[in-house]
């Protein structure tokens, strides 16, 4: 006679499925790769290849058990073809149907809803022109500037090993805003644009009417909504109205070529997510959380060429989380561009971090949270300490000196 169990399977943690709570006899045989556990959460060892492999009562409790199948898709059911206890006899019961405890569900919301949508990384050739935007056109400030005398253990700053700066800037804290990290390498003066990124949105009136009253250049695209460049021909849509939100900004836009395989990388391995799916404009909306910046893919039909001027999307998750981010991304064999490692700042506080690729190359850096929290505090000598290395800054007056064209990277 056949049990019926509720239907529903909802992920807990990467790489664990259960599969219902049941009563049952020493013996269980099933298909796939899984685990016992018992009702104290404690873990037998894996079994695998289980046409018919027993599960010994033994090495786990009893009374109340579940059994779990591992997948390494955070958000995909694993396929189960068979599932029986054996009630005596050499008879075996079929168990049908999935269970899903809801505190673990819970416990599954929560890990993705700890995660945090932090910033943007652009590179930038003409830093004085590009603070003059950011700060008079789209009405943002500067949360903290840092000077390095060499490049980023993380590539931060690129693929180069000199002088550098990082200048954080936005409408608030990165503790409740996503913000722009404007990356300077000193001898670099410009980079070439690919078509990886599509723009960043975000809703503000000032900004369109500081954008007018300084005659930087705006174009309507449609109704209230405006295109403004920054230097370096990276692209902001303004939205001409109030936002209702604390944070303006809305979205960050990536080009993918192959729309579903990215959204199945970013919904189902880094647990996003959708929010919106437009399929005739070849758009998903995804995030973590409904008050945070949303990413948006936008397919495009072809080879995504990121080239000199890529640039890196962050996000937090709780430092306890990087490992296991890295161990899925190993096991998918995903592109790991740096794998768990400590960055330091010279009297700030030390951050863990792991840096991604995704199925197109862009950059993805998962920051432990609790440093990073430490780390990004506001500070309030921000726009002096920029204003001071602009100041001091004469790798211009050098090249030219020298009848030497800054690089272009």
């Amino acid at each position: 006679m056949s049990a019926s169990l509720p239907f529903g399977l909802y992920p807990h943690t990467v790489g664990e499925w259960h599969i219902g709570y049941f009563r049952f006899a020493p013996k269980v045989t099933y298909d796939g790769v899984c685990v016992a556990r018992d009702s104290k959460g404690s873990f037998g060892p894996p079994l695998k290849n289980l046409a018919a492999a027993p599960l010994n009562h033994n090495t786990i409790d009893a009374s109340e058990q579940s059994v779990c199948l591992t997948t390494d898709f955070p958000n995909t059911a694993p396929r189960v073809t068979s599932l029986s206890r054996a009630v005596g006899g050499g008879a075996t019961e079929q168990v049908l149907g999935y269970y899903r405890a809801p505190e673990l569900r819970k416990a599954h919301r929560r890990q993705m809803g700890s995660r945090r949508a932090l910033h943007f990384v652009f590179k930038v050739g003409d830093r004085a022109q590009t603070a003059r935007f950011y700060r008079e056109v789209l009405g943002m400030r500067v949360l903290r500037h840092e000077e390095f005398e060499e490049g980023c253990k993380a590539t931060c700053n690129g693929p180069y090993d000199g002088k550098w700066s990082k200048t954080m800037v936005g409408y608030g804290p990165e503790d409740h805003h996503f913000v722009a990290e404007l990356t300077y390498n000193y001898g670099v003066g410009s980079y070439r644009l690919g078509n990886d990124f599509l723009g960043l949105t975000l809703v503000s009136r000032q900004a369109v009417n500081n954008a007018k009253k300084l005659e930087w250049p705006l174009k309507e695209i449609s109704g209230g909504v405006y295109l403004a460049e920054a230097p370096g021909g990276y692209k902001f849509y303004l939205e001409d109205r109030e936002s209702s939100k604390p944070d303006p900004v809305l979205k960050v836009t990536l080009a993918v070529s192959n729309l579903p395989k990215s959204v199945a990388f970013w919904s189902k391995l880094l647990g996003m997510k959708i929010y919106q799916e437009d399929k005739p404009q070849q758009r998903v909306l995804l995030g973590y959380a409904e008050d945070q910046c949303k990413l948006e893919l936008h397919g495009i039909g072809q080879t995504v060429d990121h080239g000199t001027a890529f640039g890196r999307i962050a996000f937090s998750c709780p430092k306890e989380q990087l490992l296991d981010i890295e161990t899925l991304m190993k096991k998918e064999n995903q592109k790991i561009l740096t794998p768990f490692v400590s960055l330091d700042t010279p009297g700030k506080a030390t951050v863990q971090v792991v840096i991604l690729a995704d199925p197109d190359g862009h950059e993805i850096c998962f920051v432990g949270d609790e440093g990073f929290r430490e780390l990004s505090k506001v500070d309030p000598n921000g726009e002096k300490l920029l204003d001071e290395a602009m100041a001091a800054d004469r790798s211009n007056e050098w090249f030219a000196k020298h009848n030497i064209t800054k690089a272009s990277a």
